[in-house]
């Protein structure tokens, strides 16, 4: 779709977000775009819409993304701690949640090993300077995800703001052109 002028100095998309584009003049855009008001109002509608359903996913995933984090930090902290055990000799007393709600208490004797969760029912069992590197490269992964999530999630709203601006002036522009026709129609009579 071309207009008259552009966002961001020409961005076409941000990792598969279309960008928007800023409409200078009504009657440009809509001789270049080949729509009529009606179709350009419903175009702009529907892209709309598609922005709202890739908002509320990255939202999801920001969502997932705030939550692993701690929990990644946790199973640092828990690894640190087994290793400063370890250096002075002493059983680490723990409690650990067996299900929901439940938990136990355990007496841990020096170990060498820690086992992690990787997802979809899968554990195995790391040495605890292994166990460090990954959760540390996860932690550093996941931070990084949600920086380039909040960077397209502001993006998006952009996007957002320039379409509903957009719509505002197609609607704006069609009722003074109506209003101007009907006063054109009305004047003759007078």
């Amino acid at each position: 779709m071309a207009t008259s002028a552009s966002t961001s100095a020409s961005v076409t998309e941000r990792r598969g977000i279309p960008a928007a584009s800023f409409v200078e003049d009504v009657q440009i855009y809509l001789s270049q775009t080949g729509l009529d008001v009606n179709s350009a109002l419903a175009f702009l509608q529907e892209r709309l819409q598609q922005y709202r359903v890739v908002e509320m996913k990255l939202l999801a995933q920001q969502r997932d993304l705030q939550a692993k984090i701690p929990d990644i930090e946790k199973c640092l902290d828990v690894v640190a701690t087994l290793q400063a055990k370890k250096d002075t000799g002493e059983a680490l007393i723990a409690d650990f949640e067996v299900s929901e709600g439940i938990y136990s208490r355990a007496r841990i004797e020096d170990t060498d090993s820690v086992c992690l969760w990787l997802g979809a029912n899968v554990m195995l069992e790391y040495s605890r300077e292994e166990a460090t590197s990954l959760l540390q490269k996860n932690l550093e992964n996941a931070k990084e995800s949600l920086e380039v999530l909040v960077a397209d999630l502001q993006f998006l709203r952009d996007q957002v703001t320039i379409t509903q601006v957009t719509i505002a002036r197609v609607y704006n522009w069609d009722v003074h052109q109506r209003r101007l026709q009907q006063a054109a129609a009305t004047s003759p009579e007078s």
